[in-house]
């Protein structure tokens, strides 16, 4: 038993059984024993990879779109160059290299980084040097906004509601007959009708946090870039753990595996519109970034020398690999063009 998971079952011994949300906000951010502030989690020595991690080529194309929507609102200066969730900063640098082709951007450029991790502060402090550290995306300025969130929104803590035969009962981290954790079921209340065992997920703090973006970006300009896996209105029982590369029971190592569920992408884009930005269809990372021109791009990289580049490629783009896995989904400001790769959502 993990030190975090003695300290879950004593609560539920005190309290009664745990909302899964509860559950994953102390697995992933205790100051003590959470996952994300006590180590670095990202590569092969970590726990995942995520896209920025496999090729210079992801930040580079995010960086291009970014540059290309700013120059079609008018280059605005200065602005927010802003990344939510942004592990240890390689993609922001990525980005920050890639824009320092168009003139005036990164000199207009005032880097934000959304970070809730000390330990991944540091790390991201030592790859881009002074940068503004914020708790929360209220804080962010009220100026134009760029903002990237690549595999922020899974991590999100979530709550499950199962349907029984008395109505919805929400899943909860209790304890068996031998101590351990383990899922259970809360009271039954009235719902909508759906099959008996049907499990829904909902992500409290999603919605706001759209929200709060969407009105800078509403207020300011700007764009939002949300890249995660997921689905339209998604359902089923999403919630997994990862730990040393491999899917485990979340249960199983509290505060030392990777707690994530997938992005419901509808309720995102309806938070942005009801804020008053325009919102793009949801495409597939594959799709979006051979729209954007990765492809010439690694065949360049290829003839360079670079011996990675057609294998990272593939893995970004290919639906079997992260091509069609991972979604993408934009908001940007009324009036303004679409961003590159993206097609609106129309009513």
């Amino acid at each position: 038993m993990t030190p975090l998971a003695g300290m879950i079952a004593a609560r539920i011994r005190m309290s009664g059984p745990m909302r899964l949300d509860d559950y994953m906000r102390l697995c992933l951010l205790h100051p003590r024993h959470g996952y994300y502030a006590t180590r670095d989690p990202f590569g092969a020595a970590g726990d995942f990879t995520t896209a920025p991690e496999i090729s210079q080529m992801f930040g580079e194309m995010i960086g291009l779109a970014l540059a290309q929507a700013w120059l079609d609102q008018g280059r605005p200066a200065p602005f927010a160059l802003a990344e939510i969730g942004p592990g240890r900063g390689t993609l922001m640098a990525d980005i920050l290299r890639a824009i320092r082709v168009v003139p005036g951007m990164a000199e207009a450029a005032r880097v934000h980084l959304v970070e809730a991790s000390a330990h991944l502060r540091q790390i991201q402090r030592a790859r881009l040097g002074a940068v503004a550290h914020l708790d929360d995306v209220a804080e962010l300025p009220e100026m134009p906004l760029f903002l990237v969130a690549n595999e922020f929104f899974d991590a999100l803590p979530i709550r499950q509601f199962q349907r029984s035969a008395d109505g919805w009962a929400e899943r909860m981290v209790t304890l068996d007959d031998s101590g351990a954790l383990a899922l259970g079921l809360g009271p039954a209340l009235p719902g909508p009708a759906a099959p008996e065992g049907q499990i829904r997920e909902t992500c409290p703090d999603a919605g706001p946090v759209v929200s709060a973006i969407a009105a800078r970006i509403a207020g300011h300009g700007g764009l939002a870039i949300v890249i995660d896996y997921g689905d339209w209105d998604g359902q089923g029982d999403t919630f997994q753990a990862l730990r040393r590369h491999r899917p485990e029971d979340p249960l199983a190592h509290p505060g030392e595996a990777d707690l994530t569920a997938h992005v419901d992408f509808a309720p995102l884009a309806a938070a942005a519109r009801a804020a008053g930005v325009r919102a793009s269809r949801r495409i597939t990372q594959g799709d979006w970034l051979l729209r954007l021109g990765i492809a010439p791009r690694a065949e360049r990289l290829a003839a360079a020398g670079d011996a990675g580049a057609m294998a990272a490629f593939h893995r970004l783009t290919a639906p079997g690999e992260m091509g069609h896995l991972f979604k993408v989904l934009a908001f940007w400001a009324p009036g303004a063009p679409v961003p590159p790769g993206f097609e609106p959502l129309e009513n």
